[in-house]
């Protein structure tokens, strides 16, 4: 069972409540980002982007004035497209060019490259140049991707789909005698991601070292180094990318882009230093999307409430191309893998398609694939409960793993280390005082225009996925050991390098806490060195709620192994046996007498003849790598708990308490995993209530601003409470548990599960988000001839 939580560290190390270190700059304007930068004679680039989905290009007509600063594909020489192939059979592949030249396939895909001083000057010129395209019908609906006829968008393949994949298990004996049969389509709307800084690049070519620098708004700068060098036919040594301060990332800045290809061919061409800043329209229209799934679920259980079966085809839209390193097929792969959870159940089947659209491609959002899982299943629970006329939270309870079960291995051999999801969901009954939301609701006037409504949602966050995982998805990235290096300075300080890359996550913070935790350096004195490929070890970067176990594991050893050399030191200037010293608080101890580890690491570098004659040559800097104890990932969790308002004239949702019973195991920081959660359950409620990129029958984006594209503002937020659990993991460092994404994944279930609980009296139910309020009118309409 989860404990309260409690800070063991003495205020400073693991489970410390510590200010994030890095807010101090941002706050005051510090911050330094991919648009602070500007390099003397630098030259700014804007994309003549296509204006339709789907095209043959017959030409690309530069202008008469300025025309020798316009790039079309065919004067990109000696560059390569962008491949991922998955690694799945039946994989269909394809190459992203990096500026269209036989074929546009979305809106928004460069097709020619325009660089003047300024920005205003670059746009003005790519104004001036003339497209003669022959416009091609395009495929703008998933569930007609494939039909017989449809307009390909590869030539070279069959039928509009990067995959199809399939997984069965014990189904066709597990569905027999079934007491509730559930069948229910679900929809989740396509999604654009919104960090608060656009993506951008600055690349610089030094002729005289023939090195390529890309200064990039990116989580992943090793994997863009592996990718760019590839495209630009490069050895890694000649290709260095630096990430500075990044304004967020969601997965949206996870990828190697064709506009960071451009800019880093047009740097070492020209010989100029080379800039690109993303606008919000670019971003809106031609930058990558998320999160269009289409569920058919079959729910199947016996009469006392048993889940006996799950029977799902799902369609991911995938858009128009494979995006490095993630391929097309994430998403779908996922589905088939992740859709049981933490639930019980003897027979499983699912089928799914990565399909291929006229849309840009989709991308790994924060919650991944699992938002769109969380939601088909959560909302088929709901579906037999009230078919078995039990309570939604009586259902779960029967059905969830239990501690006892702990590690559990579900049907599609998902090891889940610890937990206890019961306990989770009783609290976030007695969080949202179910009883009593009960009684208000018979209460209610049968007649009354606003009704009440209560939804749960409860799922797992696979983190820090290993090497069997990723490779068993089939995508070009791998992951495998984690690396850091500690060192300590002449003045005591600490340098922690580390390839993962931090663009919100406070690892600033929370790595030096981490290091505290071994080497007792005070988190003041510790810098963290990241983002920058020249200064540290190769990393997949951060993505997939990874790096406080991973990095954090990486950091661990390191300073452990420093820890060890530390001692040795410090035991013969304290005349006392290496395993006798304590580390902490920045001082080394023994037998009553103390020495800094200041002096310590001055007597390293300054006063070599204090050594011991045994003193290990390898000096005061560590590098390890880290694994997990088993490379399947850790398992957090939450139980997502939401009472709502419908207004059955206006159709409007309003939230009125909103409660989260969050497991993360040993938190580093509670206050960081606060933040992790508050921020994603937010961007949740977006996908829940919001956020949609619709498309028309020509592919068009129809939502081209921020005016069109509703991202939820302070007044949609109601209070958000969250109560924590800390179930250790028994395959981490410290027990602790990635938490970037779980906020974003339970939302729109507990959402939508509460308005169909307001509605179910009225025989209404929705399963398509957002849940705007024309779609709470249309399923109250299409009720109204059922209870007639």
């Amino acid at each position: 069972m989860g404990s309260e939580v409690g800070d063991r560290s003495g205020g400073k190390g693991v489970g410390a409540r510590l200010q994030r270190r890095e807010d101090e700059r941002y706050l005051r304007g510090r911050g330094r980002f991919v648009g602070d930068i500007r390099l003397p004679g630098m030259l700014e680039l804007a994309f003549v982007r296509s204006p339709v989905a789907h095209a043959r290009v017959r030409r690309v007509a530069k202008p008469a004035e300025g025309g020798e600063r316009v790039f079309a594909a065919a004067d990109l020489t000696g560059v390569s497209g962008i491949r991922a192939d998955s690694g799945l059979p039946g994989f269909r592949s394809s190459v992203q060019p990096i500026l269209a030249g036989d074929k546009v396939r979305h809106v928004g895909e460069p097709l020619a490259a325009c660089l003047a001083e300024t920005r205003a000057l670059a746009e003005d010129l790519a104004e001036r140049v003339e497209l003669d395209l022959e416009e091609l019908p395009a495929v703008h609906d998933m569930l007609r991707a494939r039909d017989p006829g449809a307009p390909l968008l590869h030539e070279h393949w069959d039928e509009n789909a990067f995959l199809e994949s399939a997984v069965e298990v014990g189904f066709e004996a597990a569905v027999a005698g079934a007491a509730a049969v559930v069948r229910r389509t679900f929809r989740t709307a396509r999604q654009c991601m919104a960090p608060i800084e656009g993506r951008g690049c600055v690349a610089v070519w030094d002729r005289q070292l023939e090195q390529l620098t890309l200064h990039s708004a990116t989580q992943m700068p090793h994997i863009v180094r592996t990718g760019l060098a590839g495209c630009l036919g490069l050895d890694h040594g000649q290709v260095r990318v630096v990430a500075p301060d990044v304004g967020g990332g969601f997965g949206y800045k996870g990828v190697l882009l064709g506009e960071e290809v451009c800019a880093a061919w047009l740097a070492m061409k020209l010989d100029r230093p080379v800039r690109w800043l993303e606008d919000r329209r670019e971003a809106l229209t031609g930058g990558a999307n998320c999160r269009e799934h289409h569920y058919e679920v079959v729910g199947y259980a016996a009469a006392d409430g048993e889940l006996l079966a799950v029977d799902c085809r799902a369609i991911v839209d995938s858009g128009a191309y494979s995006i490095y390193p993630f391929s097309a097929c994430l998403e779908a792969a996922q589905v088939a893998s992740i859709l049981p959870g933490p639930y019980r159940m003897r027979g499983y089947r699912c089928r799914t398609w990565s399909v291929c659209t006229n849309k840009p491609p989709i991308l790994p959002f924060r919650g991944v694939a699992r938002t769109g899982v969380c939601f088909a299943m959560e909302l088929t629970m709901d579906a037999l409960a009230r078919e078995l006329k039990i309570g939604p939270e009586e259902i779960r309870r029967l059905n969830l793993a239990t501690p006892e079960e702990m590690p559990f291995t579900n049907i599609t051999n998902k090891y889940f280390d610890s937990g206890d999801y019961p306990e989770a969901l009783r609290r976030a009954v007695e969080a949202i005082d179910l009883p009593g939301l009960r009684a208000r609701q018979r209460a209610q006037d049968p007649a009354a225009r606003r009704r009440l409504g209560v939804g749960f949602s409860i799922f797992c966050e696979q983190g820090a996925h290993g090497t069997s995982v990723y490779h068993g998805w089939g995508i070009p990235m791998v992951p495998g050991f984690e690396q850091a290096t500690a060192r300590l300075t002449p003045d005591g300080g600490l340098e922690l390098r580390v390839g993962v890359q931090s663009h919100g996550q406070g690892m600033e913070t929370t790595l030096a806490q981490v290091a505290y935790e071994e080497l007792g350096v005070d988190p003041a004195k510790v810098k963290l060195v990241h983002g920058d490929t020249a200064l540290t070890p190769y990393s997949t970067g951060t993505w997939g709620s990874r790096c406080a176990v991973m990095a954090g594991g990486a950091v661990a050893a390191a300073s452990a192994a420093l820890a060890g050399r530390v001692r040795a030191i410090a035991g013969h200037l304290l005349q006392a046996r290496p395993d006798e010293v304590v580390l902490a608080d920045g001082v080394a101890r023994a037998g009553g007498a103390e020495v800094s580890i200041e002096e310590i690491a001055r007597t390293w570098y300054l006063k070599p003849q204090l050594l011991p004659p045994d003193a290990d040559p390898r000096g005061l800097e560590a590098t390890e790598g880290y694994k997990t104890a088993r490379d399947t990932g850790t398992f957090s969790y939450a139980c997502h708990a939401v009472t709502v308002e419908v207004d059955l004239d206006l159709g409007q949702v309003r939230l009125l308490d909103y409660a989260i019973v969050e497991d993360a195991g040993t938190m580093i920081n509670p206050m960081v995993v606060d933040g992790q959660v508050l921020g994603g359950t937010v961007q949740g409620i977006g996908t829940a209530l919001f956020e949609e990129m619709p498309f028309d029958a020509a592919g068009q984006p129809l939502a081209s601003t921020l005016a069109d594209y509703h991202l939820p503002v302070a007044s949609d937020i109601p209070a958000i409470r969250i109560l924590h659990m800390e179930t250790p993991s028994p395959l981490s460092r410290f027990g602790q548990k990635g938490i970037g994404e779980s906020g974003a994944i339970g939302p729109p279930a507990a959402i939508a599960n509460a308005v169909n609980d307001a509605l179910a009296t009225l025989g209404a139910e929705v399963a398509e988000i957002p849940l705007t309020p024309e779609r709470v009118l249309r399923a109250l309409a299409a009720a109204e001839p059922r209870r007639a």
